[in-house]
Formats: C-alpha cells, structure tokens, sequence
C-alpha cells in the first residue's frame, strides 16, 4: 500500500478531532436572498420579500452569502471578497440572477464564476470570478429575459456583449491552511482588456448578525490595531469564537480600510430612522458614491473592507496577499513562511488527486474530474433554519404575520438544522435537497468518506425526518415527496469506503438503517393507497414527462398507478434487503428483517406486471413497456402510453445475492427458497430466482430477461431514448408524435423537448420533456453492470439498436458512461458539446478549459442547461471517470 499523503492524513485527524482541519472552509452561500429562511412575508413570496437590490442594505437572520468566501464552520466570521469598477451603481459583493418570477425559464444566476480546485480540508481552495470592465448590465438583462418566452433561449451575460474585445477582470481567489486556524489567501487580478483599467479590490471581513434577534446575546467586533505601509492589521473579537487577526498586505500608501455594522439599513428599506449611521450598505456607499459618513471614523464595527485601488495596465496581473490568523503577532505576515506553505499546499492537493486517480488519464479528463470534485466541495454550506423560531419569530424583533402558521412547512415544526451539508448548487439551489444530497454522497465518498457519511446520517436524524417517517424535499416545500433514494445512496458510501480502506462502517450502516426503516414504513402507509403495493403521489424531478402533474389533483379525478412509484419503492426494498443481509452477518436478527423486505420486494413485483383482474397492468406486453396507469372514478382504468424514463426505472430494481452470503445466512436461505417454492403465482412475472447465474448467484429483478431486452431494444435506439449524450428523460418519438391525452375537451400534450419545457405547467424551470438528466443515467449505468453481474458476457444486446453490433451489458453501460463524459470532454475538433455555440467557451484559452456541471444537458447537442453549477448530481461524472480510468487500468493488466 503507498504511503497516505498529507492530505489524506489532515483527513485522518479531522475524523478523529485531532486538529480541526475543517473547521474553516468555503461554507457560505452564493445566494441568501431569496431564499424561503429569509421569507417573513404573509403571502410565501420568497423572491419578491428579500430581492438583490435590497440584500446589500438587509442584515440576514440565517446565513450569509459572498464571493469566492469562506467561513468557521457555524458561519460566524465571514471572508469574501468584493469588487467594484468604477462604473456600477453598487459594489459587486453578491452574485446576480433573475428570480423564479424574472427568468424566462425559472430561477437563474447571470455571472461567470468557477471553482477550480479543492482538498477535502479545505488545506488549499481556488476559485475565480469573471468581472466586467464596463457597468454590469442589471435591468437589460432583467427586461430582455421578462420579454422572452417559455420558448425563447435565455438571454445570457454573455449576450450582452459585455466581455467582447476581453474587457474584463479575471479574479483569482486562492486559499492555502497553514495550520487549521492560520489561512493563507491569496488574490490574483489580471486585466484581460485592451486599455489600462482601475478595479477597486476589497477583500471584507464580517460577523454573521446574531446579536440583532436576541437581546441577550453579545455583540461582537472589529476593530483597526495597525494601518501602515507594511500591513492592515484587524482584530477580530467574538463571546465564542474567540479571537481572530486578518493581516492585510500593504501597498506603498496607507492601506484604507472601512468600517460599518452588519446591520439592516432600515431607512432605505423602510424609511425609518436608522439607531447608526453605519449600517450594512455603508462600505458600498463609501467606496462608490464617496459618502465618507457612512463608515465609522473609529475604526470599529461588525463589518469591514480593506480598499486596494488596482490601477492595472492591459494585460497586467498584480497579487494581493492576506493571512487570516488566530496568532496576534505574526511578524512576518508574509515572508518565506507564507511562501514555502504556499508551495506546500499546492504540491499536497496535486499528490492527493493522483493518489485518487493514478492511471493513466488525459490532461483533459483530468482537468474535468479535478474541477468536479472542486465543485463539490465549494458546494458544502452551512445550513441554519430553525423552523419553530421562524414560524414564532425572534425576541428582540416584532413576529412574524399570523399566515405563516398555516402556510408553508407549518407541519414541521420540530426542523432544526444548523450544519455544514452539501448543496445542489449554492446560488440556485442555496439549500439541501434530500434526493439530490443522495447523489452529491457517491463522488463525495472518493474524496472524504466521513463527511458523506454525515451527509446520510444527518438527514435521517430525528431533527430533519418528521416523527411520522418522511424525510424533508426542500425548503420551499419539506413535505414534497421525492424519491427513496437512500438506502441506495448509503450502501454505495458503505461500499465505497470499503473498498478504499478494506474495511466498512458498519455503525454507520445500521444507524441509518434503523431511521430508513422509519421512513419505508411512511412510504407503504403514505403512498399506496389502495395498498396493493402500486404506489402513487408524485416524484419532483421526473414530473414534467408526465401527462399531469402528479403532485396535484389529477383533472380527471382517480388517481395514478405509477410505474416509476412502484419501481423507486421495489427499489428501496432490495436496498433496504442488501443492507440488512450485511448486519445480518453479525446479529442475526436482522435476518428477519431479510426476509421482510425480500417479500415486500416480490410484492411490489409482482404488482408491477398484475395489478388485478378489473385493471391494466403497468407493463404493456404489446409495446414491451411499462406506463403510469389512470385509474378513474368509475372504475374504469387506462396506461398513459407516454414513452418517458417513468418505463426505465423498473430496471433499477435488481440486485443480485452470492450463494456464499445465503450459505452464511441459513434462515433467510430457508425463507427464499419457501417463497419460491410455494408461491409462483407471485414469482413468475419476475427475475426468476430458481435459476442459478454466473456463479450460483441469484437474481433479484422487477425484469426478466425477456423483459429487459424489450425495454433496452427502445432504451438504446437512437430514435428514441439513446442520444450521443446518454439516455434521454423522454423518447424522441414523441417529437413526431406527441401525447395526447383529451379530458372533457381540454387536451393535455406531451412533446419531445429536448432542452427547457415550453410548459409552466409545474413552475419554475420545469424542464423534463426531453433533456439527458445525470442521476437517472448513472443509476442505469449500475442497473446494467448489476444484470451482467449475473447474467454474465454471454448476455448480448444490439447497441445502438438497429447497428448490427451486439453488445455485453457491461460494454453497454460502459458506451454510456463514455456517452455522459463526453459531454464535458473536447472532441476531434477541441469543443465541447457542454458549451454548444457559445464562441468564448470553445475557442478562447481563458475560457476552454473552465468547466461548468450543469443541471442537465440538451438531448440531441449535449449543450448545458439550467443551473450552471448543479455540481452537485452532476459532479457523478467524476464517479464515471474514476470507473472508467480504473476499467481501463485492469483491461491492461489482462492483457
């Protein structure tokens, strides 16, 4: 075994609270504006509550957003930087993006930001921002996207023509730990522009707001201790944090450095009398408007800036350097120290990713995975909502109106978070997502085990998970139902692990465990409603396929038989199966509880091919198929023969058993083999158990063999579901032949598209007719490499159906993955399909090599849309490069 790297070392002491490595890291938000915490209105109205224009002048009760920033793990000091060029109406301190209200197709952030790279302590951070020369173009684009419609492209910053002739700063954002409590930072301005153009940088110190909604709580602060040619030097004083120094490197001149109160501006905002005149906005209107009384002569205060005015020539790159200590009297701030440490850091993030990915790789491919996972760890947020306080309101601050306590999330009022988890994205998606947070766990789980663990166990904990089973959606709505994904996602961590330490949690396992068997029981009580194991409800992030939206009343009355709902739950069972055989190892009663989700499972299967003698079945034997079923009021039943992923989900449902694991395992042996043998009315739709695969295994599957090669026969044509990208979410067919479905004379349609939906039917940036979505893909990808697990290579599918060339499942699953990372990879031609015709990303060396994870991906082009930094599900692609690399590695050793 080669030796640990540093890294991976700092990992170990983190884990074990040694040194706290991870105390400080990029954990503030993108956006908290906006969000559903910061909502006190009466009517829900999130956007319009709290918008851009009125953040910069609000004190936020939980949490704080920034550019490029970082924080201690409970948000109470807070770095970032801010900028400002001399020619916008207000410092660029926060990022800017039209609200679900202002955008053409939803929610969406309208600048260029990256990040590059990241250890899993956060021992070095890098990020850069794209800043223009000219005034950011705020109203254009907020009136040119209100004037588009559903079918129109967004309008983009780009499109402005902003950045033509490269008149912009490049803003690099670097951190490097010299210890867990001395960080290094490093800023790199560079004008890519043709004229010499002066930037005012400012890097801003601040406390997160306590003090403002609890009298009783003490008030902390900053104060100026030296301000020479040699440094800025500011004190830092918190009641729990203790003490901090932010060393500021000096220019020539006296360093500025201006002082306000992260307070709300309450004149401006409500025309009421402010208590001080230093309040949150006041560094903006300092710097940009030149009124000097808005900051405090003292020197004091809760928020403040250093003020390096930049003059820069064309094509001129200056350094600025800052050290953020617990040490009061680092003297040197900035000698060799910080310079060998900095060469240090860099050297270690570099060892630690080859040590992860040490075949053979494309400097590209490389570069793509790298910047993945740097996404998914600049991802990490601390998340505080406490949802009783908010409901009641805060002491020192009048409540909140009476509405919210029948409105939104009133019914869980036991919610209390306050911790660093993982988000979709952090500008549009800037809270936890439970079915995202599922997926975010599997690349996570290369880089630090430990906290993808946490991520699992935190979001089952009595705290998130209601007393009645069901897991939190989101934000905007806790109790939305998602997919049941995971028991999947925490078995593949377990699993992970595992293999990278030769041994795993099993503490975790059973933890989660016991807390998902709280949440299986809400699902079979909740969701199945006649309780013949067909389950119904609505699954966010698949119901734009649909005919209807599915979270709602159905407008023909009855309900819906859902082909993905049945399968996400058959699913869930063997998972829940799989995990319980692994306990069952070492405590035998889990043996039982085997069996119980074995039978659940056969069930749940069986009611997938045979819903009942006066109904349609789910699967469609004609079209080779499964469909939602409508069941309605009279009794009368119809499939709605939409060709979506809602008939490819059936193929997660498998899994296969060693016979050495049922020969470890006598009583549940016992149990399956009854089953088998008493039952075939139940088991002869399904996988057949009683046949024995490549190894005496045995095959758990909602399709048999001859059901999988009539599904995959429509999965891999490339006129239908297999694009050059990977699996669409709805079958092309459509695109010549809509859906339709008439109810009473109003005809409801479902189209191929392959990009955004032309639909508003389900709100904001409903987009699922057509595009190539991550998550679903990957669990295809393991769903494939499962069945040849048994059925082995002499299982062959003709891929891409009408080719000629027959395919393994593996090899199958194989041409996906390669057909998913090429989305973001260079093609013969040096572009990549992820920036379509966008002329600056495919040709431009300060552009081409900077990658976005895009929520999804166009289905014909591979082009991405919605959120730009969804690195989040879409950060998997760096689970697929690492499979890829190490496939292709054990290929050589064959051969």
């Amino acid at each position: 075994m080669k030796p640990k790297t540093a890294e991976a070392l700092r990992l170990e002491e983190s884990h074990t609270q040694t040194m706290p490595w991870k105390k400080w890291g990029p954990y503030l938000s993108d956006r908290q504006w906006g969000t559903v915490r910061e909502d006190y209105s009466p009517s829900g109205s999130a956007w319009d509550f709290l918008p851009h224009d009125r953040a910069r002048s609000c004190a936020y009760r939980w949490g704080e957003d920034g550019i490029a920033g970082i924080s201690d793990d409970r948000q109470l000091l807070c770095f970032a930087i801010a900028l400002w060029n001399g020619e916008d109406p207000i410092l660029k301190e926060r990022l800017f993006g039209l609200t679900g209200n202002e955008g053409n197709h939803g929610e969406d952030v309208k600048e260029y930001y990256f990040y590059l790279d990241s250890t899993p302590t956060h021992s070095y951070l890098k990020a850069l921002y794209k800043y223009p020369h000219q005034a950011y173009p705020y109203d254009q684009l907020v009136a040119e996207n209100q004037r588009r419609s559903r079918q129109d492209p967004e309008f983009e910053l780009l499109d402005t023509g902003i950045f033509n002739e490269n008149r912009y700063f490049d803003v690099l954002v670097e951190y490097a730990k010299h210890s867990p409590e001395d960080i290094l930072i490093q800023i790199t301005v560079t004008n890519r522009g043709p004229e010499a153009k002066t930037l005012h940088l400012l890097p801003t110190l601040w406390f997160r707001n306590t003090w403002s909604w609890d009298k009783n709580t003490e008030k902390p602060s900053l104060k100026l201790c030296q301000s020479d040619t040699e440094a800025a030097i500011i004190e830092a004083s918190h009641p729990s944090l203790g003490q901090r120094w932010l060393y500021c490197q000096g220019n020539s001149d006296r360093l500025p450095v201006h002082f306000t109160e992260n307070e709300t501006n309450q004149h401006r905002l409500f025309g009421i009398e402010n208590p001080t005149p230093y309040v949150k906005d006041g560094i903006n209107d300092a710097v940009v408007k030149g009124q000097l009384d808005r900051v405090n002569p003292k020197q004091v205060g809760t928020k403040c800036s250093a003020d390096y005015v930049l003059n820069l020539a064309p094509h001129e790159t200056r350094t600025i350097r800052l050290r953020l200590s617990n040490q009061s009297d680092l003297a040197p701030a900035f000698g060799s120290e910080f310079e060998g440490t900095w060469q240090t850091r860099v050297r270690e993030a570099n060892e630690f990713y080859q040590q992860l990915a040490p075949f053979a790789m494309s400097d590209d491919l490389r570069n793509i995975q790298r910047q993945a996972f740097a996404g998914m760890l600049w991802s990490k947020q601390y998340y505080a909502y406490s949802i009783e306080n908010w409901l009641e309101g805060d002491p020192a601050v009048p409540p909140p109106p009476p509405e919210r306590k029948r409105g939104r999330n009133a019914q869980w009022v036991h919610f209390d978070a306050a911790e660093i988890l993982s988000m979709p994205d952090k500008w549009e998606y800037p809270w936890f997502a439970a079915w995202d947070l599922a997926f975010h766990t599997i690349p996570l789980a290369l880089l630090d085990p430990g906290f993808a663990k946490a991520q699992l166990d935190a979001i089952t904990r009595e705290w998130y998970m209601h007393p009645n089973g069901q897991l939190p959606a989101y934000e905007w709505a806790f109790g939305d139902v998602n997919p049941p994904v995971h028991a999947w996602a925490t078995w593949r961590v377990y699993k992970i692990e595992q293999k990278m330490n030769g041994k795993g949690d099993r503490q975790f396992l059973e933890r989660v465990f016991q807390k998902l068997l709280l949440n299986f029981t809400w699902w079979v009580n909740r969701k199945d409603i006649h309780g013949n194991n067909v389950f119904e409800g609505g699954f966010l992030g698949l119901d734009n396929i649909g005919v209807f939206d599915r979270s709602a009343p159905l407008p023909t009355g009855g309900h819906l038989e859902q082909s993905d709902g049945t399968s996400w739950m058959a699913m869930y069972a063997l998972n829940m199966l799989t995990i319980a055989l692994e306990l069952a190892l070492e405590n035998p009663v889990y043996e039982d509880i085997a069996t119980k989700f074995f039978e659940h499972f056969i069930y749940i299967s069986a009611a997938m091919s045979r819903i009942g003698m006066d109904r349609d079945e789910l699967w469609d034997e004609e079209d080779g198929f499964f469909y939602d079923v409508l069941e309605l009021p009279n009794g009368q039943s119809q499939r709605l023969k939409v060709r979506s992923m809602v008939g490819l989900i059936p193929l997660f449902a498998v899994t296969s058993i060693e016979p050495e694991l049922l020969n470890r395992l006598p009583a549940f042996k016992e149990r399956l083999e009854w089953f088998i043998q008493n039952r075939p009315n139940l088991v002869h739709s399904i996988a057949c158990m009683e046949t024995p695969g490549i190894g005496a295994r045995r095959l758990l599957a909602i399709a048999s063999q001859t059901k999988l090669r009539r599904i995959l026969q429509k999965m891999l044509d490339e006129t239908e579901f297999l694009s050059p990208y990977g699996i669409r979410a709805l079958s092309k067919l459509h695109d010549e032949y809509p859906y339709v479905f008439d109810v009473n004379g109003t005809q409801f349609r479902v189209n191929y598209e392959p990009a955004e939906s032309s639909s508003g039917l389900f709100g904001g940036n409903s987009n699922w007719r057509g595009p190539v979505w991550f998550p679903v893909n990957f669990l295809l990808i393991e769903s494939l490499q499962k069945f040849h697990h048994y059925l082995g290579d002499e299982f062959k599918v003709e891929c891409p159906t009408g080719s000629g060339q027959m395919m393994t499942l593996w090899e199958v699953a194989s041409e996906l993955s390669q057909r998913l990372i090429q989305i973001f990879a260079k093609d013969s031609m040096g572009q990549r399909p992820l920036y379509g015709g966008t002329h600056l990303f495919q040709h431009d060396p300060h552009w081409q090599n900077l990658i976005l994870f895009y929520e999804y991906f166009h289905g014909d082009n591979g082009a991405g849309i919605g959120a730009s930094h969804q690195t989040g599900w879409t950060g998997l692609v760096a689970k697929l490069i690492q499979q890829f690399g190490e496939y292709e590695e054990q290929q050589k050793a064959r051969d």
